[in-house]
């Protein structure tokens, strides 16, 4: 197999590992600015039961948390998971790390100033429009470097769709490798990781260059 068919092959991975990466940002990043607020619920039962969510987010391998997803509806609820792996993945992805921004949004959060939420209330913002033109500007600005870490992690994350047998481009990569007895496949998968990451990395510098007003 030549290395233009082998980078064919594995095109079509690529296209999946994309996909993951993308869904799981869409959906976990607002999905965290919930979990953050429910995580600062002034009632103790939502703020304790999304504690230990983030707890169990963090506390467990991810590599679990996509087993308990897939097979969990099964093996519970006796339903039918025919065609239900690649939603298994987004959910499972999309849950763990909304768990971690969530965390990020709240330090962010917790190290505004409270004379700022004092100010607006002065010059009569509501509570909508306090967030969204005086904290979510400050937010962003004090959080892009965690964020910018855990979208890199989750680049190199997408490789564990593997565990359902879903044949993302790491998992076409080893196909490849194990029956050609070749070594190339793994290369052009790290290829492919690091140039996401340098693309990502790239990016959200250039954001934080455009939020460094002071």
């Amino acid at each position: 197999m030549t290395f233009q068919t082998m980078l064919a092959s594995m095109s079509a991975g690529m296209l999946r590992s994309l996909a993951i990466f993308f869904l799981t940002l869409i959906f976990s990043l607002p999905l965290g600015m919930a979990v953050m607020y429910l995580r600062r619920s002034k009632y103790k039962v939502i703020s304790g039961i999304t504690k230990i969510y983030i707890a169990i987010m963090r506390g467990t391998p991810l590599m679990l948390q996509l087993l308990m997803w897939y097979f969990g509806p099964f093996y519970l609820f006796r339903w039918s998971i025919r065609g239900y792996r690649f939603p298994a993945i987004i959910i499972g992805f999309s849950m763990n790390y909304a768990a971690y921004f969530a965390e990020i949004y709240r330090s962010g959060y917790e190290a505004i100033p409270v004379g700022q939420f004092e100010a607006a209330e002065v010059l009569g913002y509501s509570r909508s429009q306090t967030f969204f033109k005086i904290i979510l500007p400050q937010l962003v600005k004090t959080i892009l470097p965690s964020i910018t870490n855990e979208i890199i992690t989750l680049v190199k994350d997408t490789s564990l769709a593997f565990t359902l047998a879903y044949n993302e481009m790491f998992s076409i990569a080893k196909q490849i490798a194990s029956s050609q007895t070749s070594f190339v496949p793994f290369i052009i998968a790290g290829v492919f990781y690091f140039v996401m990451n340098y693309v990502v990395a790239f990016v959200m510098e250039r954001a934080e260059k455009a939020l460094a007003y002071y």
